[in-house]
Parts: C-alpha cells; sequence; structure tokens
C-alpha cells in the first residue's frame, strides 16, 4: 500500500520490552530511492543520539495505533553503534551497524534490497555478512544517505521553467521505496498539488536543493490533481504513467 511518509513521523517505536521513541526522521539512498532507516528519537533515554532503526528489523506495522514494532530490545538498541546527532551516515559505520544486529549489507547489488526488492529478501537470502574491503570504493566512500526532512522544500524545475516545491514524499509500505515526490505547485498553480517519480527526475542538484524534471510545465499542469485525503488507487497511477509515456513500476 502506498503511504504519505508525513504521517508515519510521530509514530511510536516498540522495541520487544517496551517502547523506546518515536519516528523523526528517515533517511533513504538516492541509487534506489528506498528507505534505508528510520531515526528515533528517544526523548531523555538515550539524549543526544541519534538511533537509527533498519526496515529489515520490523516486526508487524500497527498503522491504526501508528505503532512500528521493532524485533529487538532496548538493551541491543542502545548498545547498537553510537552516531552523533549531527554526524552524516557513513558506510563505515553501516558495516557496523550490519554487524551488530546480524543484518546482511544491501548494498552491492542491482535489487534494493540485496537479490530482492523488500527488506525480507536480505534476511532470506541467506548470505554470511562480508569483510569490507580495506579501502572504501570511490562510489561506496562519496556515497550519501539523505534525509526526508531535508529533501522537502526542494525546489522543482521542469524543463521550460520552476514548477514548485517537493511538499512531501509517497512511500510502498512492502518495500519501503519511495514511488512519487509530492510536488506543492502553489506559487504557479495555486492550492495544487501533483505527483511526480523519483525515476523521472533528468538530475538532482543535491547542494543547492533542485530537482530537475523531464516534463515541462504544461504537461504537469496537465497531470491529475493530487489529493492527500484520498488513498493512491491503481487507476490513479495507471492515468499518470500513460500521460508521462513511463512504464509502470508494478510490473
Amino acid at each position: 500500500m502506498l503511504r504519505m511518509m508525513h504521517e508515519m513521523k510521530g509514530f511510536k517505536l516498540a522495541a520487544t520490552d517496551d517502547e523506546f521513541g518515536k519516528v523523526s526522521d528517515f533517511l533513504f539512498d538516492d541509487q534506489h530511492w528506498t528507505i534505508r532507516y528510520m531515526v528515533a528519537d528517544t526523548g531523555r533515554w538515550l539524549p543526544g543520539r541519534k538511533v537509527l532503526i533498519s526496515p529489515v528489523s520490523l516486526d508487524q506495522s500497527d498503522w491504526a495505533a501508528k505503532t512500528f514494532s521493532v524485533k529487538l530490545t532496548r538493551e541491543q538498541i542502545e548498545q547498537a553503534p553510537g552516531l552523533d546527532t549531527d554526524a552524516p551516515v557513513s558506510r563505515e559505520y553501516e558495516i557496523l551497524y550490519s554487524r551488530s544486529f546480524g543484518i546482511p549489507y544491501y548494498w552491492g547489488y542491482m535489487y534494493p534490497w540485496g537479490t530482492g526488492s523488500a527488506p525480507w529478501d536480505l534476511m532470506e537470502q541467506a548470505q554470511p555478512l562480508v569483510e569490507p574491503p580495506a579501502e572504501p570504493k570511490p562510489e561506496d566512500a562519496a556515497r550519501v544517505l539523505r534525509s526526508i526532512d531535508e529533501v522537502r522544500k526542494y525546489h522543482i524545475l521542469a524543463s521550460d521553467g520552476e514548477i514548485g516545491h517537493v511538499d512531501d514524499f509517497v512511500m510502498d509500505d512492502e518495500t519501503w521505496a519511495i514511488r512519487y515526490l509530492v510536488v506543492d505547485t502553489r506559487n504557479w498553480l495555486p492550492g495544487r498539488k501533483v505527483l511526480i517519480s523519483p525515476g523521472w527526475a533528468r538530475s538532482i542538484d543535491w547542494a543547492h536543493g533542485m530537482v530537475n524534471v523531464t516534463m515541462s510545465r504544461d504537461a504537469i499542469k496537465s497531470s491529475p490533481e493530487f489529493d492527500p485525503s484520498v488513498p493512491i488507487s491503481r487507476d490513479y497511477e495507471e492515468q499518470l504513467h500513460d500521460l508521462y509515456g513511463w512504464p509502470v513500476y508494478w510490473l
């Protein structure tokens, strides 16, 4: 099911033995556009620490109760490798994190989660943790996980001019893939929001907060309006993909 990501901020996080915090942000990779970690706000429990939770560690999600159940104890979470609040998440940290929780590495494959498209595929592939190379590859060293909070408000630049800014994200709750950016066009089409897939971006200027898309402003103007209060149907998605002439992701 497709879900709006801002609605998941503030969800409670429950370990196997007690609650330990709330979701404050999400980190995704800009290769597969897949959520890799939830950032937990642990309040006074672990002050000054950034606690990351991988979707691989999730059990059942109670969407009605706004709670993510985590298959870890509070002690395991507390003993995870520390990461300063303002520090970036490096590949070296992810290696330590994976070792700490016994999670195989997700990177180095053509699929988002090892040999599959969903988090549980990573655990079911039964691949042992491998020793990292003595020196990280250049592409790994330059790799950065992006914050959902950071990318919100990025400007959207069509082929013939600016059209608005990123207002939210739409995520697939089975694969944790970001399927769409919600674009607020209030400065150009007052009160109107539209969806754009990350795959339709020509380039992204991370340094200046700009997403360059392949479509013209008129093409986006003719796209079906998006109402965040209405669940996204497959018919709506088909209409959207047909309009832009892009293949669907579900086949």
